[in-house]
C-alpha cells in the first residue's frame, strides 16, 4: 500500500483514504516499486528503534517491505499489514512476514507490539480509526510513528518538472509541482496529529524531520516516476510523453541530478490501556 503521492496531490480538504482505487493500485507493478522507490534515512530508523521499549514492530501498509527490511536490519522483529495482496506477497518473498487487510479492519488477535510504524502510507488510512487500532496493538510505552519521504527539489528543477507536467497533462486538476511539496505534507501531518489526539490513548504527538539527498541518473528517476500515484493512473501514451519530457530535462542537467528530501514524521507514545 505505500506510495509517495505526487507533491501537492492532496489538498487539506481531501480525504485520500477514501480513494480506494488509487490506494490499491500500486501492486500492479510491485517489482518496479520495490526496485525504484527511495529508502528511509537510517537516522530516522535508528531513532524509532531507540525510542521503542522493545524490538517488535508492526508495519502498517508494509507494501513490498522497503521500510520493514530496514527495521529488520536494525534488529527488529517485523509483522506487516497491507491491503494489497500483490504487495504483501513480494514483501514475503523478501523475508518479511505480512498479512493482508485494510488496517482499520485488521485484528491483532491479542498480539501487541513495541512500535507501530507507517512509511509512506498513513494518508491511505482513516486517521482516527487507524490511530485507535494502533493504540489497540501497542504495549503501554510503545510508540506510533507515521512518516513520509517528501521531495524537496531545488527551485529550478521543480519549475522545469512543473513545465513538463503543464504541457503533457494540461487537464490535471493541479500540477504536482505547482507549490513546494512540503506544503501538501503539512496537511497530511496535521490530519495524522488530529487522529492521534482523538484516541486519548497517546501522549502529545511530536513532529520529527530528517533532511537528506539522493543523486539520480536519468534512468533511475524515470524508473521511479510510474510508481507515483497520479502517474500510475495516466494513459500509457500520456505517461510515455511525460517520461520523455522529464528525461529531456534531466539530460539538460547533465544526465543526473540531486533530489533533496525531507522525511517528516508524526510520533506519539501509548500512555496506557483503554
Amino acid at each position: 500500500m505505500p506510495t509517495m503521492p505526487p507533491p501537492h496531490a492532496h489538498e487539506p480538504g481531501d480525504e485520500p483514504h477514501r480513494n480506494r482505487q488509487l490506494a490499491e493500485s500500486f501492486g500492479a507493478d510491485a517489482e518496479r516499486y520495490d526496485r525504484a522507490r527511495p529508502r528511509y534515512p537510517q537516522a530516522l530508523i535508528d531513532r524509532i528503534v531507540a525510542a521503542a521499549p522493545g524490538p517488535d514492530v508492526l508495519d502498517v501498509g508494509v507494501g513490498t517491505g522497503i521500510a520493514a527490511r530496514q527495521f529488520q536490519a536494525a534488529g527488529c522483529r517485523v509483522l506487516g499489514v497491507d491491503v494489497d495482496a500483490r504487495m504483501a506477497d513480494l514483501a514475503r518473498r523478501t523475508g518479511v512476514e505480512a498479512e493482508v487487510a485494510a488496517f482499520e479492519e485488521w485484528d491483532p488477535v491479542g498480539r501487541t507490539f513495541d512500535a507501530v510504524v507507517a512509511a509512506q502510507t498513513w494518508h491511505w488510512v482513516d486517521a482516527a480509526a487507524g490511530a485507535a487500532n494502533a493504540a489497540r496493538a501497542l504495549r503501554p510505552g510503545g510508540r506510533l510513528t507515521v512518516f513520509w519521504n517528501v521531495f524537496d527539489p531545488a527551485p529550478d528543477i521543480r519549475e522545469a518538472f512543473a513545465e513538463v507536467h503543464r504541457r503533457v497533462v494540461p487537464d490535471a486538476p493541479r500540477s504536482p509541482w505547482a507549490k513546494p511539496p512540503l506544503d501538501a505534507y503539512e496537511a497530511l501531518s496535521a490530519r495524522a496529529t488530529d487522529g492521534i489526539r482523538q484516541t486519548a490513548a497517546f501522549d502529545a504527538p511530536e513532529r520529527w524531520r530528517h533532511n537528506w539527498e539522493h543523486t539520480y541518473t536519468r534512468d533511475q528517476w524515470l524508473d521511479q516516476l510510474p510508481t507515483h500515484g497520479g502517474n500510475s493512473q495516466l494513459p500509457k501514451p500520456v505517461l510515455k510523453d511525460l517520461l520523455t519530457g522529464i528525461g529531456t530535462v534531466i539530460d539538460a542537467l547533465g544526465g543526473a541530478f540531486t533530489m533533496r528530501y525531507a522525511t517528516v514524521a508524526v510520533t506519539a507514545v501509548r500512555i496506557g490501556r483503554a
